[in-house]
């Protein structure tokens, strides 16, 4: 090999173990943060906003409500509040609304007695009793059916529910985090979603970005999943070249995380030697375009939703300590300005 081509190769080669060493360093630094976010990896401003919110409602008792496209992290988030909370001694309990038939989404949270059962366990306890004292995940809560909906908004409200098939009335006390990737103001307009339940859920909102709003943490998802995958298939990778990471940054993820974990798997899988081989092609150029096109219309839909959400809450009061702007974190005239570019008037 030439003179100028070795030289080449080796600063190639020095570049990328570089970079894994600094996105390493990074990395370390990261699962050292306190908290119990361990699973929360990415040093974006996005995320950043996503930890605060999180310190700020982890040690309270009020309900949560995760909002984000599917493989945004929304269990992740829970999980790290449930462990940052005062119940975290207590157990955490997940129920996931899509993936029950709705004629077994009642005993499955509040548990059946079998009137005149024989042998085995006629009584069937459901999550609500296994979570007293700790936590309830509800996750895709938009799949609840409308006539579970009003029985859980009984449970939030008084903190009581009679089981399947019984008269007699238990209480617990339950934390609840729920979670959707459905804009559940748009299926309240349907008439698919109780407004009144939205309300007691959405008492503390955390909105998890898509993974194309915050590519600046690509290589440390990256490398956190290498990791992950070195171990659990038994590799010794080390390297990922800088145009992997590039091709890797230019996709735009409509499957966020959970699509590059399983990629980076499949890659860790395939590949020989030191250096990540990443063989999936993607289409760039037309997600990214698909994808900004969604990103700027649900954004302006879910600022104008919130807006509206907490001027109606606050009774229209613009400023003082108990008025809208000091809950959105803005200023008075910026937040007169947004009602005026939303058309947002009190009604």
């Amino acid at each position: 090999m030439p003179q100028s081509r070795m030289g080449y190769a080796e600063t190639e080669r020095l570049s990328n173990l570089n970079l894994i060493q600094t996105k390493s360093a990074s990395l370390k630094k990261l699962m050292a943060r306190p908290e119990n976010f361990d699973e929360l990896v990415g040093q974006s401003e996005a995320l950043a906003n996503v930890f605060r919110r999180v310190e700020q409602v982890a040690p309270m008792n009020a309900t949560v409500l995760l909002s984000g496209e599917t493989g945004t992290g929304k269990g992740v988030v829970a999980r790290a509040i449930y462990r940052c909370s005062a119940r975290k001694e207590k157990p955490m309990i997940t129920v996931n609304c899509a993936a029950l038939p709705a004629d077994r989404i009642e005993r499955e949270l509040f548990g059946e007695e079998k009137a005149g059962f024989t042998g085995g366990n006629p009584r069937q306890i459901g999550r609500f009793e296994l979570a007293d004292g700790g936590t309830l995940f509800v996750d895709e809560i938009g799949g609840l059916p409308l006539e579970m909906q009003s029985k859980l908004l009984r449970v939030m409200q008084e903190g009581e529910f009679e089981r399947l098939g019984s008269t007699r009335t238990i209480k617990v006390d339950v934390r609840i985090i729920a979670a959707s990737n459905r804009n559940l103001t748009e299926e309240i307009r349907q008439g698919s979603f109780r407004e009144d339940l939205y309300y007691r859920l959405n008492v503390f909102p955390i909105t998890l970005p898509p993974l194309r709003q915050r590519k600046e943490d690509i290589p440390l998802l990256v490398h956190h999943f290498l990791a992950k995958f070195n171990k659990k298939i038994g590799k010794q990778i080390e390297l990922v070249s800088r145009a992997t990471l590039n091709t890797l940054r230019e996709y735009s993820w409509p499957g966020n995380v959970w699509e590059l974990e399983s990629v980076i798997e499949r890659a860790v899988i395939i590949s020989q030697g030191k250096t990540l081989q990443v063989l999936d092609r993607f289409e760039a150029d037309r997600k990214r375009e698909e994808a900004a096109e969604q990103d700027v219309k649900a954004l302006v839909d879910l600022e104008h939703d919130y807006v509206l959400q907490v001027l109606q809450n606050t009774g229209w009061r613009i400023e003082g300590k108990t008025g809208a702007a000091l809950i959105l974190g803005l200023n008075p005239s910026t937040l007169r300005a947004r009602m005026r570019k939303y058309g947002i008037t009190r009604q």
